[in-house]
């Protein structure tokens, strides 16, 4: 089956297998819109027709379940994570177009961004109407490479955005323009197709251009066009694009906002974007992402599972999977399934995890026979393979999420846990119980139909 290349086209195929759910017209753009995603979560998507009265409808929920994710690329669960790692390490340039869906509607003065768009608020103490599912694009003003983010991006007033700017790709951008004496110039695309949207999420070097990923995973080169106020080039098939510049200058107050740990990122004096011009199609389609969703938790935990796979696959060739948990809400929990050569290899295992990215908290290392994807297999393994004295490893004061509520601005402590058999043990201390044929039973071609009250006719 062939990637899906356009929000639409994936629309279309939610509606086709019944996972597309549709909402009586009006739904409030305050909590309810949300509410209702939060229903559906992981089991459809949501389309809002007439949102609080506007003619522009909402969706939410495309990338709600990891199977939706692996059936966009058009591959099977067990090949995403392998998927991911090729497109990243083979980025396809974009070519550029004057062809774009996207500039069908230009919007340049009176720009009221509440006006124009159906921009939802989402948990109760959000402090306003945000864009949760915008993807940044800025562009490094030394060599013109792009990079894409997801930020989010509070309405602060008719054409201005507050943005939480963490120190990564972005703020190395802007950090380079305001050296220059220059705004960032960024677009923000709204609308895009599931794999463009998995792939801005790419743990990926500075100047690697995540719109490149995207194509690889298509399988084609991204379409893009230049934008009409600035020199950053977006999706040609996206729905909404909003022109702008992060201002070097201009701090407001932001947040809070309800983020993918399932608490409020605080309220502080954040950087703001200045709105320049709004583009969309004909008749668009305006995304928004629930905040701690599993929608959100996905988006971050799939590409996080590829990065640190390949991470730890170039010490430890012997790893074969890795999961981020949703317990742990996609960015704190690591399972780690390894073939385990020698003894005190899972605690290196879990360094190199920890080294592999910051938000990582806790580490699990367990054997090749158990399923890392089932929390309660991997629970199992920590209550029958492992002793706290002598398989446990804490590492104090280290550098972890700012959004972790647990931790001192940051600062917390990493544990990982040896659930693996030791390779002395008897083959029978560990082997675990199986019923000989239980998996090749077809319980369709042994059961009786029919009534079950009747059981006492059948004895």
């Amino acid at each position: 089956m062939a990637p899906i290349t356009t929000l639409r086209d994936w629309l279309d195929r939610l509606a086709a297998t019944d996972r597309l759910a549709v909402a009586r017209p009006g739904a409030g753009l305050v909590h309810e819109i949300a509410a209702i995603a939060n229903r559906l979560d992981g089991r459809k998507a949501s389309l809002f027709p007439q949102p609080g009265g506007h003619p522009i409808p909402v969706v939410s929920g495309l990338t709600s379940d990891r199977g939706w994710m692996a059936e966009a690329m058009g591959v099977t669960p067990a090949g995403l994570l392998g998927r991911f790692q090729h497109a990243a390490a083979n980025p396809l340039p974009c070519v550029e177009t004057s062809d774009a869906p996207s500039q069908q509607v230009v919007h340049r003065s009176g720009i009221d961004l509440t006006k124009l768009l159906p921009i939802p608020t989402h948990n109760e103490l959000d402090s306003g109407a945000y864009i949760s599912a915008g993807l940044c694009l800025s562009r490094n003003p030394q060599n013109g490479i792009q990079n894409v983010a997801i930020h989010r991006l509070q309405v602060n007033g008719p054409d201005r955005l507050g943005v939480l700017i963490l120190p990564r790709h972005t703020m190395s951008y802007l950090h380079m323009a305001e050296e220059m004496g220059q705004d960032l110039e960024v677009a923000i695309v709204i609308g895009v197709d599931p794999i463009t949207l998995l792939a801005s999420q790419a743990i990926a070097p500075l100047d690697a251009d995540e719109l490149e990923i995207a194509g690889a995973l298509h399988g084609a080169p991204m379409p893009v066009v230049k934008c009409l106020t600035n020199s950053v080039r977006v999706p040609a098939h996206a729905e909404i694009i909003i022109e702008g510049r992060v201002l070097r200058a201009a701090r407001e107050e932001e947040g809070p906002f309800g983020e993918f740990p399932q608490y409020y990122g605080e309220r502080a004096k954040r950087h703001v974007i200045q709105v320049d011009c709004v583009t969309t199609r004909s008749n668009p389609i305006f995304h928004t992402i629930v905040g701690g969703g599993l929608e959100h938790l996905l988006l971050g935990g799939i590409p996080r599972e590829a990065s640190m796979l390949s991470h730890l696959k170039r010490s430890f060739p012997n790893v074969l999977d890795v999961h981020l948990g949703r317990g742990g809400v996609m960015r704190y929990h690591l399972a780690v399934q390894i073939k385990k050569r020698s003894e005190g290899e899972a605690k290196n295992i879990m360094m190199g995890a920890f080294a592999g990215h910051y938000d990582i908290k806790q580490v699990v290392v367990v054997d090749e026979d158990v399923d890392i994807h089932d929390p309660a297999e991997v629970e199992w393994a920590i209550a029958t393979r492992f002793q706290a004295d002598r398989d446990l490893l804490v590492v104090g004061h280290s550098q972890g999420s700012r959004l972790d509520p647990s931790a001192d601005d940051g600062l917390g402590a990493k544990m990982g846990l040896d659930a693996t058999k030791p390779l002395t043990a008897p083959p029978l201390k560990f082997k675990r119980i199986a019923v000989p044929g239980q998996a090749e039973i077809r319980l369709q071609d042994v059961l009786e139909t029919g009534d079950a009250t009747s059981w006492r006719e059948r004895i």
